[in-house]
């Protein structure tokens, strides 16, 4: 069976890429030139079940990568697994957590469960979970490790720049993608230069504050530090503004609540070759 992109070396259009331009409103050569220039791909994870083609790359529609976890301040699982369950059925490959990964026990199940369900690599391995998995969607490898930081974060955690090293000994893959939850920026930037030319893209999260710096390193490597956060526009990094400033001024903590109101998605876009596995361009992403 050919691969995506061999079908579109060879002038022919698929059903999947079909399916991509209905989806996108484009036309069918529009994906089978993209997708043979490297420039569009369509994931296709095998162990996805009832699986829709998607596009990802230049001129489509933005795909997202969803975060999810608990926190003494979000205490109950429910919401976040309906979050995830929102996630894989919009058709997302992985998801990745941060510090928060084990507010609540019950996720230790999902986590040796399930293997596009990632916890930061370099906590103990004496916890339940992985934080790095190869992802063979249509023909193209894709490898998403996931990582934490140790500066005023997760100072126990393995040393995350010799982590990766391994890492990315294991296996062969077309692509690699990291997602780096820390809190300090140099902390961040300086595991993009060490492993710029090594991986496609690497981004951050955690602080939950977009940041002005996306670039690509003279090596190959995308980056941006920080990509934001999905949630209220009129928050304090999503929690209801007024309990925020009562915690400020001294007044008793308690469960976060959200406000209502209409909300934003933050991110970046990547944009990827896949001749070189690196990346060509980061555009940032906010939609109100």
């Amino acid at each position: 069976m050919l691969t995506q992109r061999q079908a579109a070396l060879q002038g022919k259009i698929t059903d999947q890429m079909a399916e991509v331009a209905r989806q996108e409103g484009v036309t069918p050569e529009f994906i089978r030139d993209g997708v043979a220039k490297g420039t569009i791909c369509i994931p296709a994870n095998i162990n996805h079940k009832n699986l829709i083609p998607r596009g990802v790359g230049e001129g489509l529609s933005t795909k997202v990568n969803a975060n999810i976890g608990t926190s003494s301040a979000f205490p109950d699982p429910a919401p976040e697994l309906d979050k995830l369950k929102a996630a894989i059925d919009a058709g997302a490959d992985a998801v990745t957590l941060g510090n928060h990964t084990f507010g609540k026990m019950e996720i230790c199940r999902m986590l040796d469960e399930t293997p596009w369900l990632l916890r930061p690599a370099n906590l103990s391995g004496r916890m339940p979970g992985h934080g790095c998995e190869i992802f063979d969607l249509n023909g193209l490898r894709f490898r998403v490790v996931n990582l934490i930081g140790r500066c005023t974060l997760q100072w126990n955690a393995e040393n995350p720049f010799t982590l990766a090293d391994r890492l990315l000994e294991q296996g062969s893959a077309d692509f690699t993608l990291v997602d780096f939850h820390a809190e300090a920026t140099s902390e961040k930037l300086a595991l993009g230069y060490y492993l710029d030319g090594r991986v496609s893209a690497l981004w951050g999260t955690h602080t939950h504050v977009p940041t002005a710096d996306e670039w690509v390193y003279p090596h190959g490597t995308g980056y941006i530090t920080d990509l934001g956060m999905t949630g209220p526009i009129e928050s304090v990094l999503g929690v209801e503004p007024g309990q925020s400033v009562e915690t400020f001024l001294g007044g008793l903590p308690g469960r976060y609540r959200n406000p209502d109101g209409p909300c934003k998605l933050q991110g970046a876009i990547f944009t990827l070759d896949s001749a070189t596995g690196l990346c060509t361009a980061v555009e940032r992403v906010e939609i109100r």
